[in-house]
């Protein structure tokens, strides 16, 4: 409901009229704080549009905005990446597309995370790349789901623009990255929303430290996990803002384990947060050994309240299930300030049409997809086709047999 909550705050005209949701704990914590709502707790694939309209109260046309957030799962970066090939996870897709269609809202939200820009339909993996290996297909090049992704929004027939959002940049305490799609079905100005803040001010407010946004924050029963002994004699070396990095290099292969072994920044290791900073984005496992989101003074993770906190959750929502399920819920939300972001985005654009009318190519613009951030739609046609190990961790580590392997691909 983050995405919900921050989208009804944007406006008193928007209101959350249904809600699908198949996490039964997370049903249980909608109706405890929205026991009006009405709430199906079924899976979208067994669930038809007249039924989604009906528990609404609307008929086919009727509705100002259908969002959605398809599993993320399988196009994170830290998962195994199946993709659209996950059948059971990146195939909500097409259901979400499917009540899009069927119900002809006025306008579309569809999020996700970075990892859907480079995600490939079908995953190859990487110790499976590179010489001595079959050239990768069509569907395995990075970013090909999400030309799949356009190609079907196209095809619903709206006007559609997609970005990648920083949500410290509108004002949330977390520097989380999401991938926003929006849709007008009859080709309205729309807009993706102006960021609000900045890590350096120039012009703007500046990004919310974790310090600030827990200022005043008083739990009178703190709920958290609790870290593995090893991790805490780890973490007790560490300053706020520090890593297995700062490690003395004699530990640092024990802070990794088998990551030791790997590459890329593996920044979520053994890691106090800073004061000085927002949040990393927060995961459904604070105490996990690649996703520790340890407090910046104290030996524990971030606490339940604590992360409420950092996803804007209003401060009298519940939340039912342990503590594990409560992390899981927050951690998978929308920050709310994201979703006001968005909601004053699309009241703007329906201000505008009230006093302009609909563009004179509004018609034009309907079954394009359109990336309006220059920068990142540069990036995006740019972009390698795949990524391979470093040469120590290749079956073949000679840079010219590598060189050769990538060339197949680009031709």
């Amino acid at each position: 409901m983050g995405l919900d909550l921050g989208l009804e705050a944007a406006g008193s005209g928007l209101r959350t009229a249904v809600a699908l949701e198949l996490n039964s704990v997370a049903v249980e914590t909608i109706r405890l704080n929205r026991p009006k709502l009405s709430v199906i707790n079924l899976p979208i694939q067994k669930v038809t549009t007249d039924e989604v309209l009906k528990q609404a109260g609307l008929k086919v046309g009727e509705a100002f905005l259908v969002t959605g957030g398809p599993c993320c799962q399988s196009f994170s970066t830290a998962g195994k990446r199946e993709s659209l090939g996950d059948k059971e996870r990146g195939g909500l897709f097409r259901h979400f597309k499917r009540v899009v269609r069927e119900a002809q809202p006025r306008f579309f939200i569809m999020e996700n995370v970075k990892g859907i820009l480079s995600a490939a339909v079908r995953h190859r993996p990487l110790n499976e790349r590179g010489p001595g290996w079959l050239p990768l297909s069509r569907d395995e090049e990075l970013g090909s789901a999400l030309r799949v992704i356009r190609r079907e929004l196209a095809n619903l027939g709206y006007a559609v623009i997609f970005g990648l959002l920083n949500c410290a940049d509108y004002g949330v305490p977390q520097k989380r990255y999401r991938v926003v799609f929006i849709g007008s079905r009859d080709g309205e100005l729309i807009n993706l929303p102006t960021p609000t803040h900045a890590e350096f001010a120039n012009g703007k407010a500046e990004w919310i430290t974790l310090r600030y946004a827990l200022k005043g924050l008083n739990e009178k029963k703190p709920e958290f996990v609790g870290f593995a002994p090893e991790r805490l004699d780890l973490l007790k070396q560490l300053q706020a803002g520090q890593n297995w990095m700062d490690l003395p290099k004699k530990l640092q292969r024990r802070a990794l384990g088998a990551a030791y072994k790997s590459w890329g920044g593996r920044c979520g290791f053994c890691r106090r947060l800073d004061w000085d900073e927002p949040s990393p984005t927060l995961t459904t496992a604070p105490d996990g050994r690649a996703t520790t989101l340890c407090h910046p003074r104290e030996l524990r993770p971030l606490t339940v309240g604590e992360y409420a906190r950092l996803q804007q959750f209003p401060t009298h929502w519940q939340f039912v299930g342990s503590t594990r399920q409560k992390y899981i819920q927050i951690g998978n939300a929308v920050p709310t300030g994201l979703g006001y972001a968005i909601g004053k985005a699309l009241l703007k654009t329906v201000s505008l049409t009230l006093k302009q009318g609909l563009p004179a190519d509004a018609k034009k613009r309907l079954g394009q997809v359109i990336c309006p951030d220059l920068v990142l739609d540069e990036r995006l046609k740019n972009r390698p086709k795949t990524m391979l190990h470093p040469p120590r961790l290749r079956k073949n580590p000679d840079p010219s047999a590598a060189r050769d392997w990538l060339l197949k691909i680009a031709a």
